[in-house]
């Protein structure tokens, strides 16, 4: 027998794959690159024009001086700032949604293919682990604004006011380098630092959150106990610890800032003391005295190096977390030669919960299309962790073997092969169209659909396939029959139904059971359910709990 996946047809693309908006981005790029240069050229031409007044004023010349050419470049160069600040902001938080937009759906994509996700039995229940989430995916989202602009920025005006120095002050250079090498050892030193800091202060936080919702969960008896100070008192260390996080941050990242705010005054005290030594006076200083000054105005820019340290960090911690939630890759799809599945067989596949915890022996089952299977059991028994196993969302491919049309199919592709619907279904705020899930079908096979499940009235009445709705509008019996016609519209050759009938009354159970079986035949078709209906020819598979 031979170990062949069955044919798949990848998708390329991954989910954490950087997506560009190239566009607003350059523009955004290039407006704050004006926004840099023109500061830098507002600073230089004011102390060129205070600098030529002076001289001026000492004699004659003062009578022939036009300050209007050099006062009107300080107007220009002023509202070039203002507007290029302002046009950044725009244009840089446009481009940043316009990422969103494309990068977040594949983010959560990767999240609900993550394995933590479905070790919490496929619905997320760990809500401090998904705050931390919502927060990596601003923080990869807002990373090019936060870090890669400025980052640029900062580089380009050191690189055009370091060939500026070098032409007119070259002596100036020798302690411009000591200052920068002062401040790349200083990044070195902030960065792990920085690093260890948020992860600390992330791991904290994370327990802090998860100590005080259980505390307060269980007010009334840890009251009873008399614990319930103690439990709190627990929660509020670990939020002590941290502030205390940050604060340290806080202060590695003020050393970072202290030197890198140097930079400036010393490059322009530098600048102004080499060109003096090399003999330029009066006039020929004003040009100096342009490039120092623009050192200055850089200074500021410089200053807010420990913003760019912080998101750089917190962009790697968030690409690094998002990394852990997509370490599944990418989900493979049906391919159109993908051949119809007739058998599938388990063997020695272990039943046991997503915790390890064992729930019975282990099953050697054959499913068979056109023979539905009832899986049959009272709560406990492990009825829908074992339709989680055959449709690939729990267990490890290590444990069992799941064969189909003689050939090993591994977790990914039954998953692609599958279509799981668990008993408690949702509902989307979206219309009726996009909760079937089936759009690539026609709004003839969509109304087919609801009206096997006897939910075409209750569509019509919500206003048709176009209608708006939400999850309280529906019952648990009405959202149990959209689930069904999410199924019966599905293309999947394996069919994993989760009591599907669990809120109808039995008349109506039986009868929405026997139609969608009916419209399943020629597909492995397998149910659990608490109770036995009257439906011929299906292979009834009792589970007993562990003991």
């Amino acid at each position: 027998m031979t170990a062949q996946p069955i044919p798949i047809l990848v998708r390329a693309e991954h989910p954490l794959s950087p997506v560009a908006a190239k566009s607003p981005w350059r523009l955004a790029l290039v407006l704050a690159a004006a926004t840099a240069a023109s500061g830098i050229l507002l600073t230089g031409i004011s102390v060129w024009f205070l600098g030529a007044v002076a001289l001026a004023g000492l004699g004659p010349a003062a009578l022939l001086f036009n300050f209007h050419t050099p006062a009107a470049f300080v107007r220009l160069f002023a509202l070039s700032k203002t507007v290029g600040k302002y046009g950044e902001r725009v244009v840089g938080h446009r481009a940043a949604l316009l990422d969103q937009v494309r990068r977040r759906s594949q983010l959560f994509i990767a999240m609900a293919r993550a394995p933590m996700t479905r070790a919490a039995s496929w619905q997320l229940g760990n809500q401090d682990r998904l705050s931390d989430y919502m927060e990596d995916v601003e923080d990869v989202d807002y990373a090019r604004l936060r870090v890669g602009m400025p980052a640029a920025v900062l580089l380009a005006g050191l690189v055009v006011l370091t060939g500026a120095t070098a032409l007119l002050a070259p002596l100036a250079l020798v302690p411009i380098a000591v200052v920068l090498a002062a401040i790349a050892m200083a990044l070195r030193h902030a960065m792990p630092r920085a690093t260890a800091l948020w992860t600390a202060a992330r791991s904290s936080q994370r327990s802090a959150g998860r100590r005080l919702g259980a505390a307060l969960g269980a007010v009334v008896p840890l009251q009873a106990e008399r614990a319930f100070p103690v439990v709190l008192a627990a929660g509020f260390a670990h939020f002590n610890e941290v502030e205390s996080n940050r604060l340290a941050q806080k202060r590695a990242l003020a050393v970072l800032d202290m030197v890198a705010g140097l930079a400036g005054p010393l490059a322009a005290v530098s600048i102004l003391l080499a060109a003096w030594y090399a003999g330029d006076r009066g006039a020929a200083l004003l040009v100096p005295a342009f490039i120092a000054f623009g050192w200055l105005a850089l200074g500021e820019t410089v200053q807010n190096v420990s913003r760019i340290v912080l998101g750089r960090v917190r962009q790697e911690a968030a690409t690094e977390s998002l990394r852990d939630w997509a370490s599944t890759g990418s989900e493979p799809a049906l391919s159109s030669d993908t051949p119809r599945l007739q058998t599938m067989v388990l063997r020695n596949v272990p039943r046991q919960a997503p915790d390890g915890r064992r729930l019975g022996d282990p099953v050697n089952l054959t499913f068979r299309a056109g023979h539905p299977t009832a899986l049959l059991g009272a709560s406990g028994s492990g009825k829908t962790t074992l339709l989680k196993q055959i449709a690939g969302w729990v267990g490890a491919d290590s444990r069992g073997q799941f064969i189909g049309n003689g050939v090993v199919m591994l977790s990914a592709y039954r998953r692609a092969l599958s279509h799981l619907c668990l008993h408690d279904a949702a509902i989307l705020s979206d219309t009726v169209r996009e909760n079937l899930f089936a759009s690539h079908r026609s709004d003839a096979d969509c109304w087919r659909a609801l009206a096997i499940v006897e939910l075409e009235d209750r569509m019509e009445l919500a206003g048709g396939l176009d209608a708006w709705i939400t999850q309280d509008m529906f019952s648990l019996g009405e959202c149990q029959r959209l689930n069904l016609a999410r199924a019966l519209l599905s293309d999947s050759p394996i069919v994993l139904l989760d009591e599907p009938v669990e809120h109808l009354d039995s008349g109506q159970a039986t009868r929405l059971l026997k139609r969608t079986l009916s419209e399943l035949a020629g597909r492995i078709v397998i149910y659990s359910t608490h109770g036995d209906f009257e439906v011929n020819e299906v292979i009834r598979v009792p589970l007993t709990p562990h003991r």
